[in-house]
């Protein structure tokens, strides 16, 4: 028995014989070595498909008052008080916010109180919607509950962006 234990470990590399540093394979070098004078190019990052939705949206919390006009080319949420009219690709109006003045976008949602006009392509009024003034769609939702004191007029979207208020481009 002590002969088969002898025999497996002697093709063990515990027991091999240990090669001289002179003899072991130097280990690899970088394909590319760089120095200050040349630096590594950054790597690529994929940027999203639609820019303007990374954007986190601008917000008016519910401490604010805000007296004056607010444009964005993006995403605005109203959680304070506006005194002005309001045009954004985006727009939404918390449960605690008050919008008096107009308000144009191509996406309106409504959860708190709006006295003026609402233009915009998809409107939706919440069940906790109060709104006082007439409402320009393209399609619009009103849920069980929401308040809507005003006229409701179906306008195809060229229409919707004819309007007082109206998006503006960022600059370039």
């Amino acid at each position: 028995m002590a002969a088969i234990f002898a025999t497996s470990l002697k093709g063990s590399p515990m027991f091999s014989k240990p090669t001289k540093i002179s003899e072991q394979t130097p280990a690899p070098q970088p394909a590319v070595q760089t120095t200050p004078e040349t630096p590594s190019p950054a790597p690529a990052v994929a940027k999203p498909a639609d820019s303007r939705s990374s954007a986190p949206p601008s917000i008016i919390s519910a401490e604010l008052t805000l007296t004056g006009d607010l444009t964005s080319t993006g995403e605005i949420q109203i959680d304070g008080k506006v005194d002005g009219d309001i045009s954004s690709r985006a727009l939404t109006i918390g449960e605690k916010g008050t919008v008096t003045g107009s308000v144009s976008a191509e996406s309106v949602r409504v959860c708190g109180n709006v006295t003026g006009e609402i233009k915009g392509k998809n409107v939706i009024l919440t069940k906790t919607a109060e709104v006082h003034g007439d409402v320009v769609h393209e399609s619009l939702t009103i849920e069980a509950g929401a308040f809507l004191d005003g006229n409701v007029r179906r306008a195809p979207s060229a229409a919707i962006g004819n309007s007082k208020v109206s998006v503006l481009k960022p600059p370039t």
